[in-house]
């Protein structure tokens, strides 16, 4: 048992593989484990887990984070159907600064995504009536809520399929420009 932990293009964004013991029975899988994601928990502990289902293929949720002084690690699994799962740079500084990283995730895939603090976070439901399980390094805080939205010109994220359900809040989140430095 075990977890493998695989860098992305994006410092801090990570894939974290998991294996299976698998017999007559079914299957056994370690999701998380204190231990062996400390290097990148990093002495931050997981102090909230949230759920979410979607029920329509091509929906988009995002692209969301919260920011400083409440700013969070997101650890997400998907436990049912597929998404296109995308972690967005909007660090100051960052080599990677405004680009995005993807992975489909599915409920068979034993694969985890970690989104590092300031980098948003969006999904695309490939099949319907997915559900992602959230684990966060810190509490849900309405007034640190920031969005960019997931048709932005500027980032161009390549959603998969054509986008069928979006919220009224990520449809208006106001588009980034030349003035937007990061966080």
């Amino acid at each position: 048992m075990g977890m493998k932990i695989i860098d992305t293009p994006i410092a801090g964004v990570k894939i974290v593989q998991s294996t299976s013991n698998a017999d007559n029975r079914g299957s056994f899988t370690r999701w998380y484990c204190e231990k062996e994601l400390a290097p990148i928990l990093d002495n931050r502990r997981i102090v909230q887990i949230n759920h979410s289902k979607t029920v329509k293929s091509g929906s988009i949720r995002g692209m969301h984070m919260q920011k400083p002084p409440h700013a969070e690690m997101k650890l997400i699994r998907c436990l049912r159907g597929r998404v296109w799962d995308v972690a967005l740079d909007l660090r100051a500084g960052s080599p990677t600064f405004l680009k995005w990283y993807a992975t489909e995730l599915s409920g068979g895939s034993n694969i985890m995504i970690v989104i590092p603090e300031g980098c948003a976070h969006g999904f695309q439901v490939m099949e319907d009536d997915s559900e992602l399980l959230y684990l966060h390094t810190a509490f849900y805080e309405p007034s640190s809520e920031f969005g960019v939205n997931y048709a932005d010109p500027l980032v161009s994220i390549s959603w998969q399929l054509d986008a069928t359900d979006i919220s009224d809040r990520d449809k208006n989140y106001k588009l980034l420009d030349a003035a937007f430095k990061g966080f």
